[in-house]
């Protein structure tokens, strides 16, 4: 991570070349990394590395509509009371409110497009949780920006 500041507005035009973030914004987030793809006041996308081993406990996005579009690897995935499978070429369509999970359970690295819709504080959020190492305060963290983690146990396998 640059330290830069993020400032929304309309979608800047141009290209962020393979292997690089928008503006050299990359997070590591709990064993994630998360390089910026696109923001605007109107969406946020970035594409993450998922190490095997690593997920995302179930949560909620209040005010984002979200997306992956997976690349490389496997992903498990909690949706609204099932759990099931994505793979490269697949789309995950998650509406606002839905709660949701994901996890690299498999012995390969994951890498995946995500976008949310609006951007909302996403970006500001990983801005917060860049290198952070506790859980606890993750989830603390989170909820300060519009991401709420459902209580642990609450989900059967997560």
């Amino acid at each position: 991570m640059t330290g830069e500041e993020i400032v929304l507005g309309p979608l800047p035009k141009g290209i962020t070349p393979a292997g690089q973030g928008m503006r050299n914004k990359v997070w590591n987030v709990l064993g994630h990394t998360y390089s910026m793809k696109a923001a605007s006041e109107s969406s946020f996308a970035f594409e993450t590395l998922d190490p095997p081993g690593t997920g995302v406990p179930p949560h909620v996005h209040p005010t984002q509509d979200e997306h992956i579009y997976v690349l490389d690897g496997v992903f498990t995935l909690y949706l609204d009371g099932k759990w099931e499978t994505a793979g490269p070429g697949d789309t995950v369509r998650m509406p606002k409110g839905l709660p949701h999970a994901y996890y690299n359970r498999s012995e390969d690295l994951a890498r995946a497009l995500f976008w949310v819709s609006p951007a909302g504080r996403l970006a500001q959020l990983f801005d917060e949780l860049h290198d952070l190492e506790d859980p606890a305060e993750v989830v603390r963290v989170s909820t300060l920006y519009d991401v709420d983690f459902l209580p642990p146990g609450s989900v059967e396998g997560a």
